[in-house]
């Protein structure tokens, strides 16, 4: 098993897969440190040998930001937004889409399950 990053592979999925199970990794980063490790994007994570393994290793460490550290930089933006209390700060802290997505319909995953509210009566007629 392949433990890069802290995170353990999945053996069985293709190296350009299995390498997305990273966070902060996606497809075409994938596939770029496969290339760069010389390493073919269809071959399984079990069966990289340690030197390929080491090599993947060595391009994540040094050229990108993952997990953890990733994590905290994401968030100490978000942080700085609220601190600010600029536009989008203000739609995160009521938990509403920030990149100008529309509310009145959608939009339920961020504002969560629905909330019905009752409806007016209707007065009654003389």
């Amino acid at each position: 098993m392949a433990r890069i990053a802290g995170i353990d592979l999945p053996k069985n999925k293709r190296g350009e897969i299995g390498l997305t199970y990273i966070f902060g990794i996606g497809r075409s980063t994938a596939q770029y440190i496969l290339d760069k490790a010389g390493i073919a994007w269809d071959k399984k994570v079990n069966q990289w040998n340690d030197d390929e393994q080491t090599a993947i290793r060595n391009i994540i460490n040094n050229e990108f930001k993952v997990e953890g550290a990733l994590r905290s930089e994401v968030s100490m933006s978000i942080k700085r937004l609220l601190d600010i209390a600029c536009y989008r700060g203000l739609r995160h802290r009521k938990g509403l889409p920030v990149r100008g997505q529309r509310t009145k319909t959608n939009s339920r995953t961020r504002k969560g399950k629905r909330k019905t509210v009752a409806g007016k009566k209707k007065a009654a007629k003389k």
